[in-house]
């Protein structure tokens, strides 16, 4: 009788343990915010704040890690949040071109997009740029250079949105440039290099060197505080308006409940003092854009790039 009680108790103890581990509240284990871009930009930075604030508000660690794949895919870190189980234990910080893009060009995890986003958070202060000493100032002197001369571009990826739209600028302008490369970083060592001429990338990344490179045009609708005396590409050239965005993103299956508890960090992350801070550091826009809100955004910049591409292509 004795073993018989004593084995009914075992029973009852371990399923309690299987309904305990089943009806566990998350997180209750380590989360990973996965950044596809080497660290440094200001996605990683925003990232690591928010990351900070989740481990603070849960009392787990948190860990951001960085999964670049440059020339505009594979996007290995964007693979990794898609094969990875839709509990919310990874994060993916994900830029426009992840969902706007990776469907589109042959990468079978990102296609149909396996994720939803939980809010955009910011908006980067992207930029067409060149040496300071170089012999054009202006997009449109650039454009008259480039008719006799060769001018190279460096990119994040081909395939990429800033990268289309330069292109795009660059045919409304009448011109080409005369070869383009990727890189996974673009900053004052690439133009100091002399590998390039010009070359789109965030603010953030030349701000170190902003006195002595020229910024012919920010990408976007709104002009840079940093740079006010700079076109937008949509002031150029009204067809090619998109803005350079960063969200967060989980896979679609990942529990409503869950989403909601990394939300309510990272939008109280966005408005606190330090990330404010950053933003007026670098001219870059820092806030909340709700899920269903950045859908219709994505939707609206599908259909740009499709006119851009139907651009590029005629």
């Amino acid at each position: 009788m004795h073993k018989l009680t004593s084995s009914v108790t075992a029973m009852a103890l371990a399923l309690t343990a299987v309904a305990g581990t089943a009806m566990a509240e998350y997180p209750e284990k380590p989360v990973e915010f996965v950044v596809p871009w080497p660290p440094g930009d200001l996605e990683d930075v925003l990232t690591r704040m928010i990351a900070e604030d989740f481990s603070a508000a849960y009392g787990v660690p948190t860990a951001v890690v960085n999964k670049p794949g440059g020339g505009g895919g594979p996007f290995p870190g964007a693979i990794d949040v898609a094969n990875a189980p839709a509990d919310g234990y990874t994060i993916g910080s994900f830029i426009i071109a992840i969902p706007v893009v990776g469907p589109q060009i042959g990468i079978p995890e990102l296609n149909p997009d396996p994720f939803v986003p939980l809010g955009n958070f910011l908006t980067y202060p992207f930029v067409i740029a060149t040496n300071g000493d170089a012999p054009y100032g202006t997009m449109e002197e650039l454009a008259a250079h480039a008719a006799d001369n060769d001018v190279v571009l460096g990119h994040f990826g081909a395939p990429l949105v800033p990268t289309q739209v330069t292109m795009g600028l660059a045919k409304e302008m009448g011109f080409a440039f005369a070869a383009d490369a990727a890189f996974d970083a673009l900053d004052c060592n690439t133009l100091a290099s002399g590998d390039v001429d010009v070359i789109n990338t965030t603010l953030q990344l030349i701000l170190p060197c902003l006195d002595s490179v020229t910024v012919l045009a920010s990408i976007g609708s709104e002009r840079i505080p940093l740079t006010p005396d700079a076109p937008t590409v949509a002031e150029l050239a009204p067809d090619l308006d998109v803005a350079l965005w960063n969200g967060l993103f989980v896979h679609a299956d990942t529990p409503q409940d869950v989403q909601d508890k990394i939300i309510a960090v990272a939008e109280k992350t966005m408005k606190s003092d330090r990330a404010q801070q950053l933003a007026a550091d670098t001219g870059a826009a820092v806030y909340w854009q709700p899920a269903a809100e950045v859908v219709t955004q994505i939707q609206s910049d599908i259909a740009t790039m499709d006119r851009i591409g139907n651009m590029l292509a005629n």
